[in-house]
């Protein structure tokens, strides 16, 4: 059998436990070692250690790569600390996992993304929204082309839940809701609707102490002539509040399937209409409302994990997402000029 995994977990902010009982999880399957943590605030990282078990933590990030023996690394911090830490993971030849957002800006997941290509190091993005449980059902109901070939969709993300609370910053951010949420809803529009020739888009301030847009409609020309609609808000008032649900409903010549408030999923084929519920079950650390986000942690995880061990590119590889990276992008391009953006392209 081989040796388990040795990883190591940089940030020990708010979205980090779900990381931290995830990778505890894969350990307690025997896969993976949790062999050290890491937070520029002492207190983070000593919490983190005691409450999960691990060995070692740090406050000096070079320290921990510079002493412990590290497989792949999972970093869980702020979009603007990522190139510096990868291009440090990757110079190491260390596996490296970053949370999304990528980066704050094309050029910066770019750099990072080249890196690891040159020195032929994995990389990938924490981009868990395609691996919620409901998601996942419903992409397999797609796959399985009874609906035919997606002709038109929606994704929508829509709530009102105080997400500032937890992250304050958020306030003060240049750009806001495109790389925070939209990078996951743009996403699964690929998922389910294939690559994009263009981008339109129109955002809203709609509170006044944002610096940067709370609510995004993107309209989708996929390369395929399919058309998707994209629409997140972290400022709808629309009562019940389905957070932390995303909604769904892709339309193809022979049906449809849609995702309804309360995680159930409608498949028409014609007239025969069968409805299935697609919730995620609670496991022994996650809770309501949050179980659906937090199982899917779990999962992306093991995903990862898999890819590493096989030796082969993640689904979620950095080159991967580069393609919902560059959506995002051109949403912002096109809500600043008011004109339909191409996605960039890496090469």
């Amino acid at each position: 059998m081989a040796d388990p995994v040795r990883v190591a977990i940089v940030g020990c902010g708010f979205f980090a436990r779900n990381h931290l009982f995830s990778w505890k999880d894969l350990e307690a399957e025997g896969s993976v070692r949790l062999v050290a943590v890491c937070d520029i605030d002492a207190a983070k990282a000593k919490a983190a250690a005691e409450e999960f078990g691990v060995p070692n933590w740090y406050v000096d990030f070079d320290a921990m790569l510079e002493k412990e023996q590290i497989d792949l690394i999972d970093i869980i911090t702020r979009m603007d600390t990522h190139r510096l830490l990868v291009e440090k993971t990757v110079g190491r030849g260390i596996a490296t996992i970053v949370q999304k957002p990528f980066a704050p800006n094309w050029d910066d997941a770019v750099a990072m993304t080249k890196a690891a290509d040159k020195a032929g190091v994995y990389l990938a993005v924490h981009e868990n929204f395609r691996f919620q449980t409901p998601l996942l059902k419903a992409a397999e109901a797609v796959a399985a082309a009874n609906i035919g070939t997606p002709t038109w969709g929606r994704i929508s993300f829509r709530t009102g839940y105080d997400i500032y609370k937890n992250q304050p910053y958020f306030h003060n951010e240049e750009r806001l809701i495109i790389l925070d949420l939209g990078v996951h809803t743009l996403d699964i529009a690929r998922v389910m609707m294939g690559e994009v020739e263009h981008v339109y888009a129109e955002t809203q301030s709609l509170n006044p102490k944002n610096r940067a847009e709370d609510t995004a409609t993107v309209l989708l020309r996929h390369v395929n002539g399919a058309v998707s609609v994209v629409d997140f808000s972290y400022e709808s008032r629309k009562q019940p509040d389905t957070f932390p649900e995303t909604l769904m409903e892709i339309e193809g010549p022979k049906g449809a399937i849609v995702i309804t408030p309360g995680l159930k999923m409608r498949v028409n084929i014609g007239d025969d209409i069968r409805e299935t519920d697609i919730g995620s079950a609670l496991l022994h650390w996650t809770s309501e409302p949050w179980h659906v986000a937090q199982e899917s942690v779990l999962s992306t995880c093991r995903h990862l994990l898999e890819a590493y061990k096989a030796g082969k590119a993640a689904d979620i590889s950095a080159v991967d997402n580069l393609k919902t990276f560059a959506l995002a992008e051109a949403a912002y391009e096109s809500a600043a000029t008011g004109r339909a953006v191409r996605p960039r392209t890496y090469s």
